[in-house]
């Protein structure tokens, strides 16, 4: 895999508009600048990702917050600490969909 990371949602939709090939995206919920849920949102309207599996990966494991990460337009939810094997599971299940 080739990863590309960002330090926050800000940074993430400027590698994506610079023309980023992306197969998944992993997204944290609490960043700094832009959170998770305002990231997804224009991840979402741009029309290249509106396909793309989001995954959201976050420390906000209450009952109602997988919801709400559903609602924003995630495609599934893992709350940390992440546990490689079921990451990994859901990256398979996401990549081959």
């Amino acid at each position: 895999m080739k990863v590309l990371t960002a330090e926050n949602g800000k940074g993430a939709l400027e590698a994506l508009a610079r023309g980023a090939c992306v197969d998944i995206i992993l997204m944290d919920i609490m960043m700094p600048q832009m959170d998770g849920y305002a990231t997804i949102a224009a991840v979402r309207q741009m029309p290249r990702f509106k396909g793309v599996p989001i995954v959201a990966l976050t420390a906000k494991a209450m009952k109602g917050d997988r919801d709400k990460c559903l609602s924003a337009g995630v495609s599934d939810y893992i709350a940390k600490p992440v546990d490689p094997d079921q990451l990994l599971s859901l990256l398979r299940a996401c990549l081959y969909r």
